[in-house]
């Protein structure tokens, strides 16, 4: 049973509204807060980190709760996190995970743990800071958007480790997705959760949780945001120029999911159309060479138009089975490929004709 969230401890909620950041805006909606804080190896952070996240929303005017989780970390850093929950109260969380199954697995615990109508992520190495937490949310809610992501338009990183393969990720990612993001990879970013709930996350998919969630709302309906952004103090980085291949990688599923997802015949039988196609023209061509005359049984084109009709086949088999696959996906779990985003309120049945509100 879902327990419901309180203010953080100590806070009388009616006196906040007047503390709000935004409060000449007016108040914003009601609303419960989640903030998602995977880390591994991080014990040097850890008590800071509680600190910063505690002290910037002392004075949030809804319910909210953090939630760290600890990555199977091998420092002591869960034991840390447990000692500050307890001291804490109730909206300190720890989950502490057997293994460590990397930042995506780790970040998609917490979103799963989370009771929140608004879901915050964000690092758990201090550089991220937790100040711009509310402006992210006020920005999210008052404009009715689906995320509201981070931008680091000053970071305090290395630039031959950090900055460089950031920016060759980040330009890649735009290349394939379309979303014109300057910094997908801040993990800084503020979710309507029912939204973000729609999807899972595997791999080392964090990086592309825009490109995701392109997949169930609209790119209208996300944002960036400049935040602040803090160097390193303590603890080891655990990212480096692999990053960058990994995303390479990362990017052909991110790119067929995209666009073919619900429809992957499109793409195998594509690729199958243009490879059949050109192997059939290789093999046509060398008929007509061998009804004229000529020798064609020792021409590497005919191994390769053979090769090539019988690789289109296979593609063209392939995507007849993906789109089973997907039939199957559909009607066996009751899924849907759309998403509403609202619906008008539904008028009682009736076999009357509508009348013209207009006439007398």
């Amino acid at each position: 049973m879902k327990h419901a969230l309180t203010v953080p401890w100590g806070v009388d909620a009616d006196a906040l509204p007047a503390a709000v950041p935004a409060a000449a805006k007016g108040p914003l909606p009601s609303h419960r807060l989640s903030v998602v804080v995977p880390m591994y190896n991080e014990i040097d952070n850890a008590g800071a980190l509680v600190d910063d996240v505690v002290g910037a929303l002392s004075g949030y005017p809804h319910p909210w709760e953090l939630i760290l989780v600890d990555d199977g970390s091998r420092d002591g850093t869960g034991a840390a996190l447990e000692r500050q929950a307890r001291a804490r109260g109730g909206h300190v969380r720890v989950l502490r995970l057997r293994r460590n199954f990397r930042q995506t697995a780790a970040m998609q615990a917490g979103i799963d743990a989370s009771r929140g109508d608004v879901i915050v992520t964000m690092d758990g190495d201090l550089q991220n800071d937790p100040r711009d937490i509310p402006r992210l949310v006020d920005r999210l809610l008052r404009e009715d958007l689906d995320l509201v992501a981070g931008w680091r338009h000053q970071r305090e990183d290395g630039w031959l480790l950090r900055k460089l393969p950031s920016r060759w990720a980040n330009a890649l990612i735009r290349r394939a997705t379309g979303l014109n993001f300057q910094d997908l990879g801040c993990s800084l970013k503020a979710f309507r959760a029912e939204v973000l709930r729609e999807i899972r996350l595997y791999g080392e998919m964090h990086r592309f949780i825009p490109a995701w969630l392109a997949t169930v709302t609209s790119p209208d309906r996300m944002a960036e945001e400049p935040v602040a952004h803090r160097a390193r103090v303590a603890g080891v980085s655990k990212y480096g120029l692999s990053r960058t291949f990994r995303v390479i990688v990362d990017l052909l599923a991110v790119h067929f999911f995209l666009h073919y997802g619900s429809r992957p015949g499109h793409f195998f039988g594509g690729l199958g159309l243009v490879t059949g196609g050109a192997g059939g023209v290789i093999l046509a061509w060398l008929m007509a060479l061998k009804l004229a005359g000529e020798s064609v049984g020792t021409r590497p084109l005919l191994a390769l138009g053979f090769f090539l009709v019988i690789g289109g086949l296979q593609l063209l088999t392939t995507g007849v089975v993906a789109e089973l696959l997907m039939r199957v996906y559909y009607d066996g779990r009751h899924a849907r490929p759309y998403r509403l985003q609202r619906e008008t309120p539904q008028a009682p049945w009736s076999m009357e004709a509508p009348r013209d509100q207009g006439a007398p």
